[in-house]
Formats: C-alpha cells, sequence, structure tokens
C-alpha cells in the first residue's frame, strides 16, 4: 500500500467517525407518532367536556382548523386531549402552537424534548400550578411528580405553600429559582448559578423557564374554565 493510498484511507476513517460522533452529540428531533384514525379522533372529541368556555363534543361538527388541532395532538406523543387542550379547541390556530410547545416541555427526559430532568421539570409544573391554585393541572401532575422522584413530603409542603423542610440538592436548586422567579419575578445571581449547576448550564435554564411559563399559559386556561377535576376527585389546593 502506497503512502498516498494509506493517508486517504486514514482520513477517511476520521471523516466518518468524525460525522458519527457529530450525529451522537446533535439532539434528536421528537419523532411523529402514527396519525390517528378518523374513530379515534371523533372518539376523543366525543369525550370533551367544556365548563365557562363552550368546547365542542361533535368531530363532524368541528372547522377544518379544528380537525387539524385535533389530528395534531394525538399524532403527538399524548394520548388524547383534556385540561387546558379542550379550552384551546375554540382557537385552535393558538391551541395547536402552545401544545406543540406544552408537549416538548411535558415530555421531558426523552430524545428531542425539554433537558430537564423529569424529576426537577414535575417540580416546576407543581410550584406554577399551586401559585395558579390551578386544581386540574396539580391532580394531573402530584402523583407524576412523585413517580419521577419527588418525595411525597416535598409535593405535600408546595401543595400547602411550604417551603420543604428537607431536599435533595438538585431538587433545592431548582425549588429556590422556580420560588423566587414565582413571587419577587426575578432571580439572583447565586440562585441562577445553582440552577445552572444542576440543570447542566444555560440550555438547562432557559427549559426550565420554558416549563414555567408555558405551565402559567396551561393554569391560566383552567382557571378560566373552571375545568372541573375528574368525577369523585376532591380540590386538592383550597
Amino acid at each position: 500500500m502506497g503512502f498516498k493510498t494509506l493517508c486517504v484511507g486514514v482520513i477517511g476513517v476520521v471523516g466518518v467517525a468524525g460525522a458519527i460522533a457529530v450525529a451522537q452529540q446533535a439532539p434528536a428531533s421528537p419523532q411523529p407518532e402514527a396519525p390517528p384514525t378518523l374513530e379515534q379522533m371523533r372518539r376523543t372529541v366525543s369525550g370533551l367536556k367544556g365548563n365557562r368556555i363552550q368546547t365542542p363534543s361533535d368531530y363532524d361538527r368541528l372547522t377544518a382548523e379544528q380537525k387539524a388541532y385535533v389530528s395534531s395532538i394525538l399524532s403527538g406523543p399524548r394520548g388524547g386531549i383534556t385540561g387546558p387542550l379542550g379550552v384551546m379547541m375554540v382557537s385552535p390556530a393558538l391551541g395547536d402552537l402552545a401544545q406543540k410547545a406544552i408537549a416538548y416541555s411535558r415530555f421531558a427526559g426523552r430524545p428531542g424534548f425539554s433537558t430537564v430532568p423529569p424529576k426537577l421539570n414535575e417540580l416546576a409544573i407543581l410550584m406554577v400550578a399551586k401559585h395558579w391554585f390551578a386544581e386540574y393541572v396539580w391532580n394531573a401532575h402530584h402523583q407524576a411528580g412523585v413517580r419521577a422522584g419527588l418525595t411525597a413530603d416535598v409535593v405535600e409542603a408546595i401543595r400547602v405553600g411550604k417551603r420543604p423542610a428537607s431536599m435533595e440538592k438538585d431538587v433545592e436548586a431548582v425549588y429556590n429559582f422556580a420560588n423566587e422567579f414565582l413571587t419577587i419575578r426575578q432571580v439572583s445571581d447565586a440562585t441562577l448559578q445553582g440552577a445552572k449547576t444542576v440543570l447542566g448550564g444555560d440550555r438547562g435554564v432557559v427549559d426550565l423557564v420554558g416549563t414555567m411559563g408555558l405551565y402559567q399559559i396551561s393554569s391560566m386556561m383552567v382557571s378560566l374554565d373552571q375545568t372541573p377535576l375528574p368525577q369523585g376527585v376532591k380540590p386538592y389546593l383550597h
């Protein structure tokens, strides 16, 4: 093998290895799910129940925009349309933009979604739900928070409006960040640095703020509608 041929071979191997490394480092995009069937969309819409906002419940009477909204939601990672997504049926263009962004935060930890660890993501969601006294959002997430790794004591302290007596370092850093932002609408340098440390830097903090902002939208929508809890479930926050 000549020297020139050897060099070409080595360069080719290095190039392939570099491309593989770049591909491994690049964030994956969320993969679309299978499109829903007409029957799935009809069944989903028939189960919608609005309260103060008149949510449509007959798929065949939806506008083209609303049908596209239903299809978009069911083509993603969710299995149905509930709570704030149902409220936004009356404004489907807004609803579709919002539901895609909310899904980015809701499914944190999956490839292509928010970089915030699920435990800390659920912590932020619960703190926003408490801030807005959004019963529907709290009901949808308090058990998910425990499943993700929050202790029941931390969840209960947030529910009753007290600082948790004992927290893991990562939970405490995110609690401090969210609490400052929600109560005084700014974050100190020290608190920001603490959040950066546990979230892996600037992107993690931006993703966390995204979760907080998007779940304020969710909380405001269900508060506007006064969306009822599932049958037999008593309010948690009042």
